[in-house]
Order: C-alpha cells, then structure tokens, then sequence
C-alpha cells in the first residue's frame, strides 16, 4: 500500500510538472522575437516584419537603434532574441563576451557609402583625392554618425582619411546618434552634406546623392546577423530562418541592400 502511495504520489507531481510546461511552452510560443537592428535597417525590417506575420502567424518585434547601442545593450542584459549590426566590430564585441549562439553568425547584407545634400542644393562634386571638401561645404557643416561608435560614422571617418579629407573637416563635422539622425539633419538643410548608407539616403525625398565613395577607400560595410546566446527556441529559430531566406533577401534589396555571401 505504502508503495502504490509513493508512486501516486510520484505521478501526481509529474503531471503538475507536465500541467506547468504546456502554459509555459504556449506562452513562448505567443511571445514576439525581439530583433535589435541597426537604424540604417529600419524600413527594411519593418517590412519583413510584416511579410513574417503574414507567411508564418509568428510576430517578430524590430527594436532599432545604432549598433554600438544595441550592442552595449545586449551585453547588459537586454531582452534581444536576435542581433543584426551594421558593423563586424559591435558583433565581434558580443562574439568575445560570449554572448551569440553558437554557429548562427553569419554575413547576411551589404551596403555603400554615399555623399549627401539637401534636395535644393547647388553641391556638385566628385570624391576625389585632393578635393576641397572644406570651401565646397562653404559655411556649413558635414553630417556623419559619431565616429567614435556609430559604424557610418567609423566607415565615414576610414573613407575621408583614406582621401585625404579628414583634416579638412574634422571641425566642421555635425555628429549624429545614428546614421538616421545624420540623414535627417540633411534633410532638414541643418547642414551641407552629410555621409550616409546609399539605403538611408534612397527612403529620403529630401536628400540627394552628391557621389558615392570609391569601393578603394572604404572598407566591405557588412550586416552580421546573429541568435543572441541563451535566446535559441523555435520561434527565435524560425524568424532567423525567415531573414535569411530568398523572401526576405527581395526585400531588402528592395531597400537598396544586397546580400553578403555567407562564409565571408
């Protein structure tokens, strides 16, 4: 008798466990993927957002910001299920602390670089070596991510320096949040120019392109997309899966991005 209460007893407090998991279980399910994305990304993963809610019934909750803060936010704690930067460096950062899945990096986008001027702008030039950069912006000043974190505004700095032209602007310069906020100051005719991704500057109707930077003088701009560690489940796994497939690749490139071989 004693026996039969011992294992009753025992099977009553596995179907507790059982009765416990399956609301547990129901509600990850239920729960949205968080994707911190680089601001430079926003229409884009909006976009797919809502292609991913369509195709799977799934929601995937974007969270956009400049890179540098995603990732400093991700190493403190933050709830982000996925992590797409604009910049290898921020990935290598959370890499280092051990903090993405194991085997989910890989290079998923790829963009370029391009100067930028209000929409009425008489700015007419070519990127050259040698340029005028400083008498062409006149009395005004040139627009970029903070160079010390946002990845434009690194990419920005590595391509003036590799012209030639940074000492010509280094204390004209307007420093931007993100990539966003530089493009919006162009926008709004608060500065000449401004250096932005040629996505950002494509969604604007207030900017134009003044030229593109030389592929010589700027380094690969890559988007790293990863599973942040400890955050793997079928959800997180099937929104990753969903970014990664050809649906999501048209529309990015409808946002003006191209895809990153894989493996690179």
């Amino acid at each position: 008798m004693q026996d039969f209460l011992r294992w009753a007893a025992r099977l009553l407090a596995c179907l507790a466990l059982l009765g416990a998991a399956a609301p547990a279980a129901a509600q990850e399910a239920d729960r949205p993927v968080t994707i911190f994305a680089a601001a430079s990304t926003t229409d884009a993963v909006n976009e797919i957002a809502e292609a991913y809610a369509a195709r799977t019934g799934g929601a995937l909750r974007p969270v956009v910001a400049a890179s540098s803060t995603l990732a400093r936010q991700i190493a403190q704690g933050a709830p982000a299920d996925l992590f797409l930067s604009a910049d290898v460096a921020w990935m290598d950062h959370l890499d280092a602390q051990q903090l993405l899945a194991p085997g989910s990096r890989l290079p998923l986008l790829s963009n370029r670089l391009v100067l930028v001027a209000p929409a009425d702008s008489p700015l007419r030039l070519r990127l050259s070596r040698g340029l005028p950069l400083r008498d062409l912006l006149g009395d005004g000043r040139l627009a970029i991510g903070d160079p010390a974190h946002v990845p434009a505004g690194v990419y920005a700095r590595q391509a003036l320096e590799a012209l030639g032209l940074w000492d010509q602007v280094a204390d004209r310069l307007a420093q931007a949040g993100n990539v966003r906020a530089a493009l919006a100051l162009v926008g709004r005719g608060e500065v000449a120019a401004g250096i932005v991704y040629e996505t950002d500057a494509a969604i604007s109707r207030r900017v134009k392109i003044i030229d593109a930077f030389p592929g010589d003088v700027t380094p690969d701009i890559t988007y790293p997309l990863a599973i942040v560690a400890g955050r793997d489940s079928p959800a997180v796994r099937s929104a990753y899966d969903f970014l990664i497939s050809d649906e999501a690749t048209a529309i990015f490139g409808k946002h003006g991005f191209t895809r990153a071989r894989f493996g690179s």
